[in-house]
């Protein structure tokens, strides 16, 4: 079972498929591309939606144009492992605007955070604000020289059997 769906099909897939590559598509377009009627197409997207696979519809923003130059993946261990912990920390990361992902990991880290700053003082400025009032074991910050894939979505159909 799939979220509320009980059964995906590859129409679906196409469907999802062509939401991910431009969620902006007309729903006359959408419906032409994966072979179905209008009202076909709609009625399985509406089901799509309700489903909670389709998240939502987002706009790629060039951040580096706007002067936001420097991507850094931020690595942190900690001691702490209970749940109020780490809670605690989700919630101040939230607050932090240059933050763009946050993962909690598996391995010799603990958590993975995505950072889109403004140069090395941008960075600093949010180090600081990331320390302050926790403690944590390791902070260390992966600095990205060249964006080779950003944003991509996986291919649905080939991964979905």
């Amino acid at each position: 079972m799939i979220g509320k769906m009980e059964k995906i099909d590859d129409i679906d897939m196409r469907i999802l498929s062509c939401l991910q590559k431009d969620g902006t598509m007309s729903q006359r377009d959408l419906a032409d591309r994966v072979g179905l009627s209008q009202n076909a197409c709609w009625r399985r997207l509406q089901r799509l939606n309700a489903s909670g696979l389709v998240l939502g519809t987002h706009a790629a923003i060039d951040v580096a144009a706007l002067g936001f130059d420097l991507t850094v993946f931020v690595m942190i261990r900690t001691r702490h492992h209970s749940k109020e912990w780490a809670d605690s920390f989700r919630t101040h990361v939230e607050r932090l605007p240059e933050v763009t992902d946050l993962y909690r990991i598996g391995g010799d880290w603990d958590y993975l955070i995505k950072v889109v700053t403004r140069g090395m003082a941008g960075y600093d400025a949010f180090y600081q604000k990331l320390i302050t009032d926790f403690d944590l074991m390791t902070v260390t910050g992966f600095f990205s020289m060249e964006t080779i894939i950003s944003n991509r979505m996986p291919d649905l159909r080939g991964l979905v059997r």
